[in-house]
């Protein structure tokens, strides 16, 4: 049994939207998917998640134990006595806790108390087209695969904003505080609009000359940026009304960028946002000479995602330029990184069959 979600791409508010301003984010067509395979003979789920971890054995006992120490440490994280990297021990974590965080909502069989839910034994498999760490949501696409999957085998589903809110609730071990973009756009596809923790679908396609470009895993978290860039500009209300001002210019000329004889508002807006996200100190140097380059031949790019505050690689960017031709001669002087078109997906999370 088999589902899968999307990634996603950031257009506007990655960082700003934690401060209450709006966020504008785009499923993208590249998908994280989770399988299960029960094993009756087995006490345990077995996972293994390509690229990512060469597998871990969970007694089914113990599920509950794990989801309460995980729940203690994002605790302990809030009270500032635990770095949001010590949260989980290992990768495999989140999922299985998305699955455990399930079995407790939902009034299933094997239910053996109050407080403790045994699924049944098997092994958890996951595989991606995400390149991890490069802000494309990961986290949330792994997260919501396994949550429509285990709805799916439970014969139990939620509804889309239930499934929105425990994805979010399930993401707070990866990112700490975190924000909604990545559970809103895996859970409902297409173009979304975040503002203040809700949610609101614009029925619009992004259009044509939008490209993603992967400059490399960051050496900090998404979690640690954000909390860096909480540490220095927490207070600075004339800079979040800056980046909000910013999205709301995004929405209002979303989907018209098509015409590349005429000037274009998203170059002028997206070259705004790129230095807004230079002063707060999420663009390492490599990333500011890629997107020097791309200006320099009439196009616009910006870090989409966290970035970082340290290091070279900065994560995922994202680029609008209407002359394809020029942007392939822009990449060519970059070989060491992957890019590609921006596909918009229009669905979210779901059950893709046995």
């Amino acid at each position: 049994m088999q589902a899968r979600a999307p990634g996603k791409v950031i257009l506007s508010g990655e960082h700003s939207v934690v401060y209450g301003a709006p966020a504008l984010a785009v499923a993208i067509k590249k998908h994280t998917y989770v399988s299960f395979k029960p094993v009756t003979e087995s006490k345990t789920i077995n996972t293994l998640f390509a690229g990512i971890s060469s597998g871990m054995h969970y007694p089914l006992h113990a599920l509950s134990h794990l989801k309460h120490k995980l729940d203690n440490r994002f605790e302990q994280f809030l009270k500032g006595d635990l770095p949001v990297r010590g949260i989980m021990s290992q990768p495999d974590d989140l999922l299985v806790y998305a699955m455990t965080t399930l079995m407790h909502h939902l009034p299933v069989p094997g239910r053996v108390s109050s407080t403790s839910y045994l699924p049944m034994p098997g092994r958890l498999l996951s595989e991606s087209d995400l390149p991890l760490g490069a802000g494309m949501g990961s986290s949330a696409s792994a997260i919501a695969a396994t949550l429509v999957l285990f709805e799916h085998l439970l014969d139990k589903p939620l509804t889309l904003d239930q499934r929105f809110e425990m994805i979010r609730f399930c993401e707070r071990l990866q990112h700490g505080r975190g924000s909604a973009i990545d559970a809103a756009t895996v859970t409902y596809g297409g173009l979304n609009h975040i503002q203040a923790g809700k949610v609101a679908s614009i029925d619009q396609h992004l259009g044509a000359h939008w490209y993603w470009i992967f400059t490399g895993s960051p050496t900090v978290s998404t979690g640690e940026c954000v909390q860096s860039v909480r540490e220095h500009f927490e207070d600075d209300t004339a800079l979040w009304n800056a980046f909000a001002a910013i999205t709301r210019g995004f929405v209002d000329c979303v989907g018209d960028c098509n015409a590349s004889e005429t000037r274009n508002p998203h170059i002028d807006l997206i070259k705004e946002n790129h230095r807004l996200l230079q002063r707060i100190g999420v663009v390492p140097h490599s990333a500011s000479l890629l997107i020097d380059a791309i200006e320099a031949d009439g196009g616009a790019a910006k870090i989409s995602g966290a970035g970082a505050t340290r290091g070279d690689a900065g994560g995922l960017v994202i680029a609008y330029q209407p002359d394809e031709q020029a942007m392939s001669q822009v990449m060519s002087q970059f070989p060491g990184y992957t890019w590609g078109a921006v596909e918009q997906d229009s669905q979210g999370a779901c059950y893709v069959g046995d």
